[in-house]
């Protein structure tokens, strides 16, 4: 997966500090390299409980894209889609407000959940 998202934390002055003499003295590229490297490793000490949390919630892990054709084919198979995912769920362009609402049962994404700003509205009351 390619994509990456932003986001923007908060250090004191002294981490701050310590982050930048570890790049200066060579240990790292620069502050995004340390912060990448650090959670990794948060990541890395955590692989157990993150593999159980996932399996008891039955998560799809990673990318995860429904498109018009697929909400057509559940809805035409009379199902409901509950949409359980670690990692990027898209709903893609082509999916109307209408056809969401109609066959997405719930929405549960740790990640990123990217859809129209009428699907996400569509669906505001079944997002967790």
């Amino acid at each position: 997966m390619n994509e990456t998202e932003k986001v923007t934390i908060n250090l004191s002055v002294v981490d701050l500090g310590q982050i930048d003499l570890l790049v200066e003295e060579g240990f790292y590229s620069n502050r995004t390299d340390f912060i990448k490297a650090a959670i990794r490793l948060q990541l890395h000490q955590h692989t157990d409980p993150l593999k159980q949390a996932a399996a008891r919630k039955v998560l799809v892990i990673g990318v995860q894209i429904l498109n018009r054709k697929s909400l057509e084919q559940a809805r035409a198979e009379n199902r409901k889609i509950a949409i359980r995912a670690m990692g990027l769920v898209k709903l893609a362009g082509d999916v109307t407000p209408e056809l969401a609402r109609e066959v997405i049962s719930s929405v549960e994404v740790h990640g990123v959940f990217r859809a129209s700003a009428a699907v996400r509205e569509a669906l505001a009351d079944r997002m967790a």
